[in-house]
């Protein structure tokens, strides 16, 4: 197959176009309506392509169309093809007003109301015209797709195992590590030490996730012998988990790195559960050999930011408790010493 004679001449990105619409919609007329062009041109157009390459892209039967082998693979690199025209014009734009262009950020709830929410402040406050798209994605396998797919330009999530999938680049920000929580008006907020098998029979909120084998919480009860509890509430949702544990009434298992970079350590206090001590990487995850935008690095570059302040400032509060303590002591002596105290 000669370049100049077969695919340079005859292939374009308009009729690359119209076939993937075709395999999006299943059916060339529905096809041809999403399009505003007439179908016998679609008809046309993949016909023209199937001779180009020299082989059958599509199987036509009576309920619509499916792509052939040959069909996926040129789907899969016409998505490519697609996505870096835009990511070079997204350049452009960038280089001629770096406050502008997008970042398209897949997360868990958890990450979006936690680090990324703190990672998008920090680079907002530097460059206010970004535009910040975030797609929730809960578990690996819709991580990954939202990346082959390149309808994300990263994913900000733990790792659920050591090994990345061939075709991704990762690298670990920060470790995370989950506690127990509960709202202000928890009945188990006074005690001083507890075990899991306590709550066993508590109402609890869990992720659909949660009840999956591999997953943080369904490891952590495992490793108690307990089973996972029965869930009162089965919600991905921060939001309702939020206002449910704010009622005293029930019990999450949630990342800290909620309460350490978001808003949730207001309102939702730790129980000293003893849980095992099980580290999870909280990694940046980008699809290999695809060209990032501008947009994009800076938001990479802020999160290890935020990571870096945070390490600083957790630094910092033991020196500041010590110094405190050190401060109250001088204090409680003075106090002693001064004969106005004397009775």
């Amino acid at each position: 197959m000669h370049w100049t004679d077969r695919i340079g001449r005859r292939l374009n990105p308009h009729d690359l176009h119209v076939f993937m619409e075709v395999v999006a919609q299943g059916n060339m007329a529905r096809a041809a309506e999403t399009l505003a062009i007439s179908r016998p041109v679609v008809s046309r157009t993949v016909a023209g392509l199937e001779h180009a390459l020299g082989v059958q892209l599509l199987d036509r039967g009576p309920h619509g169309v499916e792509p052939t082998l040959y069909g996926r693979a040129l789907l899969k690199r016409s998505i490519a093809v697609f996505d870096e025209l835009k990511q070079s014009v997204r350049d452009i734009e960038f280089l001629g007003d770096p406050n502008s262009g997008e970042v398209r950020i897949g997360c868990t709830e958890p990450m979006a109301a936690g680090f990324v929410a703190a990672v998008i402040d920090r680079v907002s406050a530097r460059y206010p015209q970004l535009l910040f798209q975030l797609e929730l994605c809960t578990t690996p396998a819709q991580q990954f797709h939202v990346l082959r797919e390149r309808r994300c330009d990263l994913v900000i999530a733990r790792k659920w195992t050591e090994a990345l999938e061939p075709d991704m680049d990762g690298e670990v920000l920060f470790d995370d590590e989950v506690g127990v929580v509960a709202g202000a008006g928890s009945k188990w907020l006074n005690r001083r030490r507890l075990a899991l098998a306590d709550l066993a029979g508590e109402s609890w909120l869990l992720a659909p996730v949660d009840l999956e084998a591999g997953s943080p919480v369904f490891e952590i009860f495992r490793a108690f012998g307990l089973e996972v509890p029965r869930a009162s509430v089965l919600s991905y949702s921060l939001n309702v988990r939020a206002s449910l544990l704010a009622t005293g009434r029930f019990l999450a298992i949630v990342p800290r790195s909620v309460l350490r970079f978001g808003a949730g350590g207001v309102m939702l206090k730790v129980l000293p559960v003893e849980l095992p001590h099980a580290v999870q990487p909280v990694a940046v995850t980008v699809l290999k050999h695809r060209t990032l935008s501008p947009a994009a690095k800076l938001f990479i570059e802020g999160a290890r930011e935020v990571v870096a302040a945070a390490a600083a400032a957790g630094k910092r509060r033991p020196r500041r408790a010590a110094r405190a303590l050190r401060d109250a002591r001088a204090a409680a002596r003075a106090a002693a010493l001064d004969p106005r105290n004397e009775t």
